[in-house]
Parts: structure tokens; sequence; C-alpha cells
């Protein structure tokens, strides 16, 4: 009862003037840097996150709930347009919209993809918020044996789940976990791996390691390719129809997709965002694999098929709603975007696990409300007020706007930390990796290495310190054991037998 009314005080919260446009600025922005490629609501967040020490907590989270949901529906507008998804999770959206604008139905690509967005996003938003009491109340029951063996799964799943990159993504891991080690230990009042310098003796900044990784490193990606700085033919967002009627899904249209495929593809995407490290792409992947296994016309996958950017779209926008649960309950992102979110959380001194959600869910109640009703704008902001023009952003001159970037990301460390060091640092770590990306290294390895590290540490140091020294603790306790059980299932799925949807991907 008290968890429902906190919720609606949540809404109640963004009905104050200032937090409903912080809530519609970060809708705005995500729509933004989801459309233009190379960017990403991940990025987005990273900027936003020196404006967050200016900001309520509750704000905060507002503007990053709604950057999380419109970034990943914009994506879909250069898939559609372009054929350059602006986002990974938007690949399987190109291979469906892309010739639906070839044939001259762009705008009912675009439409169908605002529909699957708003229902996949409005019910996991739902299912987040009903399911997160329940998963409040199995985390209290996890003792800390348990919770070493939980974040060594997931830090395990993260780096086998991509395909084909596992040894590259342990290395990635482990130089997170490593540079996490940098500065007080985390059990006893000692500086370590500091090599004397009295700058690292406070350790390594959340803010640099995020900027670094995220902005810098892209900035240096794209100004590594020539044609990334030119500005996209504009002929081809000149043919897509700006009547706002062509953006609506016709009855028939919507009869032929079936409200299950929504309801099916909502359900995976959510399942597959409770999962640490799965992210939209693979979200939207299988949906996509399991529309195409069960439509009546499976010859038009490929060809311009609504079905399946129904089937992708809600998928990868219900992932926002999963990827939170472990993010809260746990302290380990679902994805890219949440862990920069928990940036935002621990940035605002809030811990987070079952206790967030006892004592301070007034904090996090209207980042729900927020994700919920950015899914359920999509429609008439995206299609009916600003559909039309969100194609143009496309057109927007790359050289200006990466150099912008540049200067917000640089001057936001400073801002956030006042420390030139730490500047330094976020320029440090977007060169390492920038290396790392053109060598084929996962870099969001990297980060959530980093932020799950020291609890990776403390949990077993004081487990071992509890049992003296004993380390079969971690198989007789039965929450450990379950954990590392669920690490070999995994592991044998995803490594061992590999199911046929990776074959498919890698093939």
């Amino acid at each position: 009862m008290d968890f429902a009314l906190s919720i609606l005080a949540g809404f109640g919260v963004l009905l104050k003037p200032t937090v409903f446009a912080y809530m519609v600025g970060g809708f705005l922005i995500g729509t933004f840097f989801g459309a233009v490629p190379g960017l990403t609501a991940t990025l987005a967040i990273a900027l936003l996150l020196p404006i967050t020490f200016s900001l309520d907590v509750e704000t905060s989270l507002v503007m990053c709930a709604a950057i999380f949901m419109s970034g990943m529906y914009a994506g879909s507008i250069t898939a559609t347009t372009i054929n350059i998804p602006g986002a990974p999770s938007s690949m399987m959206t190109s291979l469906e919209g892309y010739p639906l604008m070839k044939k001259g139905e762009g705008a009912s690509a675009l439409g169908h993809a605002a529909l699957g967005s708003m229902v996949g996003g409005t019910l996991g938003a739902v299912f987040l918020i009903l399911f997160t009491p329940l998963a409040a109340k199995l985390a209290l029951l996890i003792q800390t044996p348990g919770k070493f063996s939980l974040v060594l799964f997931a830090l395990i799943v993260i780096a086998i789940s991509h395909r084909g990159l596992i040894a590259k993504s342990v290395v990635t891991t482990a130089v997170g976990v490593m540079v996490a080690t940098v500065g007080i230990d985390v059990m006893q009042p000692v500086a370590r791996f500091v090599f004397d310098s009295p700058a690292l003796v406070e350790g390594i900044g959340l803010m640099p390691v995020v900027i670094g990784t995220f902005a810098v490193s892209e900035l240096l990606i794209q100004a590594q390719d020539v044609r990334s700085a030119r500005t996209v033919d504009q002929n081809n967002v000149a043919k897509l129809p700006i009547r706002r009627r062509d953006f609506v899904p016709t009855r028939e249209q919507l009869r032929e997709i079936g409200a299950w495929t929504y309801i099916k593809s909502t359900i995976i995407g959510f399942m597959i965002g409770v999962l640490p490290g799965a992210g939209g792409s693979m979200a939207a992947f299988v949906s996509y694999a399991e529309a195409m296994r069960k439509s009546k016309r499976p010859e038009l996958f490929g060809k311009g098929s609504r079905e399946g950017i129904a089937a992708a779209e809600a998928a990868n926008n219900s992932m926002c709603g999963g990827a939170f649960v472990p993010m809260l309950m746990f302290g380990i992102p679902g994805d890219p975007t949440t862990a920069i979110v928990l940036g935002v959380l621990v940035i605002n001194g809030l811990q987070p696990g079952p206790r967030l959600l006892a004592r301070q869910l007034d904090l996090i109640a209207p980042m729900f409300a927020s994700l919920l009703i950015s899914a359920l704008i999509l429609i008439p902001l995206t299609l009916w007020l600003l559909g039309p023009y969100f194609v143009k952003i496309v057109s927007i001159r790359k050289a200006l706007l990466y150099s912008s970037i540049a200067v917000i990301a640089l001057v936001g460390t400073y801002v956030a930390t006042f420390s030139p060091f730490q500047m330094v640092l976020s320029l440090v770590f977007g060169v390492l990796a920038f290396f790392l990306r053109v060598n084929n290294y996962p870099t969001v390895t990297l980060l959530l290495g980093f932020i799950l590290g020291p609890d990776l540490e403390s949990y077993l140091r004081r487990t071992l310190s509890l049992n003296h020294g004993d380390p079969t603790v971690f198989l007789t306790n039965l929450d450990s054991l379950f954990f590392l059980l669920l690490t070999l299932v995994f592991f044998y799925l995803m490594v061992i037998k590999k199911p046929k949807v990776t074959e498919a991907t890698e093939t």
C-alpha cells in the first residue's frame, strides 16, 4: 500500500512545472541524441552527469528516464530514413524500415516504430512498477556470500554476452576492476596503487571514466572516419512525406500485426532487460526472430515488414523497464545506459538495494513515473507534433556537432569535480577506450567492471573475514551456491551450447 502511494506521489511530482519541463527537455534531448548516427542516449546521460550536481535527485532521475526512453525509440528515425541506425538497438528496424522508405512509405514505418515503442515502453514501465516490490523482498534474503556470487555472476554474464569477443570482454572487465582498486582500500584506511601521487589517493572518479569512455572515445572514433564528418545526403530525407496523417498506422496494418506480437515482444524485451549486460540490441533481435518465426507472412521480412518493426521496437523499449530492476535492487546495471543512471544515483548519495525502496522510494518514484509518461507521449509528441521535423536532425553538420560535444564533455568534467587532474583523466580514458574500440574490445565491460569491482572485492573480503578465510562458505551458503550454479548454466547456454539466434547473428 505504501509503495502504491509513493508511486502515485511520484506522478504528482511530475505535475510541478519545473520537473515537467525537465522531463520534456530530457525527452527532446534523448530524441536528438538517439536520432543522430554516432550519438546515443547513453552519451546524452553521460554528458548530463555533471549537470546533476546542480539539480535535485528527483529532477535528475526524471530527466534520465525520459532520455532513456526517447533515445531508444529515436534510433529508428535514421534507421528508417537513411539506413543508419541511430542506436545499435535499431539495427533490426533498419532491415524493415529502409525498404519501406524506398517504397515511399517511410512515414508509415516511423509511425509503426513509434507505436511499438509506446506499447513496449509503457508495458515495460508497468512491469517495473509491479515487480519491483517483489524483487526488493527477494533481495533482502540474499546474504553477503550470495551478494559476492551475484556480482560475479553479473560480471561473467556481461563478459560472455559479447559473442565472439569473450576473451576481450574478460580483459576489459578486469581492467575496469583494476582501475577501481586505485585509492583508499575498501576495508582499511590505507592508500594503494597511488604510485606516490597525492592526486590518486582519492581514487579515480566515476565522472572521468564515464565521460572518457563514452564521450571522448566516441568523438575520436567519429574523427577517425572522414565520412562521418560529412553532412548526410538530404535527398533521402526530403523524400519522406511531411503529412502527419501518413504517420498514423491503419486498422488493416494493426490487424495484420496483431496484439499478441506487441505483448509477446514486450515480455521478451523486459525479461532480457533484467539480464545484466543484455541490452536493447539483444532484445530487439530475439523478438524480431520470434516474430519472423511465428509470422503468417515471413516472406515480407527483410523487404519491409511492419510486423518486424513492431516486434523490434516494442522489445527494445520494454527493455528499459527491465534494465532498471537489477540496477535498483543490486546495483548491477542491466545495460550501458542504466550504468550511467547508476552513476547519477551514486553521485547523489543513493545506494542501490532493497533499502533504497524502503527508505527513499519518494526520490526514485518520479523516475518510474517519467519512464511511463515518456513512453505514453511517444505517439502524440513524435508523430502528430514533431515527427515530420525529427527526420531533419540528420542534416546537421557533424563537424559543428561533435566539436560542441567535445567542449561540453571536458568542461562538464571540470565543473563536476573542479579538478584539472580528473579532467586530464577523462582524456586518458578517452584515448584508452578509443584504442580498445579500434581493436574491437568492448568498452562497456570496462565501465561495468569499474562500477561493480568495489562491491565484488568488498563482499569477497567481508565473507572471508567472517569465516576465518574459509572459501568453502561460497559453496555451503545456499544463496551463493544458487548464483554460482546459475553462472554455470548461463555459461553452458551462451558459450558451450550456442543458441541458433547467436549463430544467425555471427553469420
